[in-house]
């Protein structure tokens, strides 16, 4: 099994979702779409912030501290 890396710029937000779902909350506080959308397997934390327009190493400090790495 993969040991996924939270902060490798290839993972797939699925993936990522996946690994630590205690994210989850984190996308859905942010009023993202990312949970069970289908380009999830596809898109990575970078795409999801210049979708949303957040910034990208506060959003992954958030993403950090809720998967508690």
């Amino acid at each position: 099994m993969r040991n996924p890396r939270l902060d490798d710029p290839d993972l797939p937000l699925a993936e990522l979702m996946t690994h630590w779902p205690g994210t989850i909350p984190v996308f859905l506080r942010h009023k993202m779409l990312c949970v069970g959308c289908l380009i999830s397997p596809f898109h990575t934390i970078v795409d999801a912030c210049a979708e949303y327009e957040l910034d990208e190493s506060d959003f992954l400090a958030e993403l950090r501290e809720a998967a508690g790495v």
